[in-house]
């Protein structure tokens, strides 16, 4: 297909933080974009602000007239729309062509120098550091992100067409369309089993991963993962490495070494050690565009964050309200171990909604040991996403698995008077649901502490 003859790109859950950084680049280079999303969320309502036609029904009547033309106008979809969805059929029974997001972004980038970052957890962040530097160091690149960059306001950048930085997602095997130049894995926990079955197989699938790499390719992997290629870590033997760690107002300051020099005094604001190793592994990869390693440094100290990754929404002396996307038992032990580092021996709660059914009966006694660190832990329903409710998994069910001394299953009407009732020092939210949308209730309300 020959992105050049398409004039017209519908889109099948344009919502998504990825179908909207394709619909938002797309309308970049002036092709006519439309689309269908479930509910309208801040991303549709950004996305229709800026001339997008978009519509909340599945219905084929409502799909603008212009795209029901099946010469040149391609259609893109998301994993997590069902064979069921009527637009979907209609597109299909029309003969037109269809594409899964994951397919155009690799027809996209093939032409490019891409950058592709791969692993269960860290991709939004790597790619979002990576994106960061190569800026900031006059690399002309695009960026397709998982998630909002506080430092673009965006979750897509579009710098130039040399270079182009992605993620490399193992959900539906997504990754295997990508043809990167260079890539890293940051990790490999089991995941998305509902695809995969097991842990084995998804390990297979990320070395397949690593053999899309075009001739020449690099590869950088965390140390101790089953991978060959150039290892990153912190105090280890690995090729890219952190030494000599400190923390001076909630600043990590430390040496960076590489193969071929040394650099100290390095500076990054995020918390959290999976954090130090996603910016170390964004600074690798960006020395593969031949960026000068002091001017990344320098880079590496004015990386804002992305929203919903640590996120600060309140921080002063006396309360803390911190917000992060972690869905996955690693990535809240990530958030516990962060918020421990940074701001210990203070009154700690976390308010966690679990992401789909499969994968919390999948994950059910992991979930259970990370959530039982914090001694304060509100829980809410499952959130379904894409899924149908299994028979005997709720939260209350996973509720009574954590060992937590207090413990609370509510509901989100009852989220603000709850805190107010435990009066924490360290407010937490977690999740990848609809608990993003409570976010700014809560910080509007508490906004008397900050």
């Amino acid at each position: 297909m020959n992105l050049e003859q398409i004039h017209r790109v519908y889109f099948i859950g344009i919502g998504g933080i990825g179908m909207s950084a394709l619909a938002r680049y797309f309308a970049f280079i002036n092709k006519t974009v439309a689309g269908y999303d479930k509910t309208e969320s801040p991303l549709t309502k950004e996305l229709s602000n800026s001339g997008i036609a978009i519509h909340y029904s599945d219905d084929v009547e409502q799909i603008p007239n212009e795209f029901k033309n099946p010469e040149n106008t391609l259609i893109v979809y998301t994993p997590a729309v069902p064979s069921s969805h009527s637009e979907y059929r209609y597109f299909l029974a029309k003969g037109f062509v269809i594409k899964k997001r994951s397919e155009v972004l690799g027809l996209i980038t093939k032409d490019s120098f891409c950058f592709a970052v791969a692993g269960t957890h860290g991709k939004t962040t790597t790619s979002s550091i990576l994106a960061h530097l190569l800026k900031e160091t006059g690399v002309k690149l695009t960026a397709f992100l998982g998630g909002i960059s506080e430092d673009f306001n965006s979750n897509f950048l579009l710098e130039g067409t040399d270079y182009s930085v992605v993620e490399a997602d193992e959900f539906d095997r997504s990754f295997m369309q990508l043809t990167p130049n260079v890539a890293c894995v940051t990790s490999m926990d089991a995941d998305h089993l509902d695809i995969y079955g097991d842990a084995q197989e998804l390990e297979r699938t990320f070395v397949d991963f690593t053999k899309r790499l075009k001739p020449g390719g690099k590869l950088f992997v965390r140390n101790g993962l089953p991978l060959e290629g150039l290892t990153y870590g912190i105090e280890d033997d690995s090729d890219y490495c952190i030494r000599n760690i400190k923390i001076e107002h909630g600043t990590y300051i430390f040496d960076l070494e590489t193969p071929d020099l040394k650099l100290e005094g390095v500076e990054f604001n995020k918390p959290g050690r999976h954090n130090l190793l996603n910016g170390l592994v964004a600074f690798a990869m960006a020395m593969q565009a031949g960026s000068p390693p002091h001017r990344l440094a320098k880079a590496l100290a004015t990386f804002k964050g992305v929203q919903r990754r640590f996120s600060y929404k309140i921080k002063n002396d006396d309360f803390i309200f911190i917000d992060d996307y972690a869905h996955h038992p690693t990535e809240i032990n990530a958030v516990f171990e962060a918020i421990s580092e940074m701001h210990p021996n203070k009154k700690v709660l976390a308010i966690f909604q679990p992401h789909l059914f499969s994968r919390t009966r999948d994950f059910a006694d992991d979930f259970a040991k990370s959530l039982s660190q914090f001694e304060n832990i509100l829980l809410l329903d499952i959130y379904p996403a894409r899924e149908e409710p299994i028979v005997g998994i709720d939260s209350q069910w996973l509720l009574e698995k954590i060992t937590s001394t207090n413990k609370k299953l509510i509901l989100k009407e009852q989220i603000i008077s709850e805190i107010k009732i435990q009066n924490p020092e360290v407010l937490v939210t977690m999740g990848a649901g609809d608990i993003g949308l409570e976010v700014m209730k809560i910080k509007n309300e508490l906004s008397y502490a900050d």
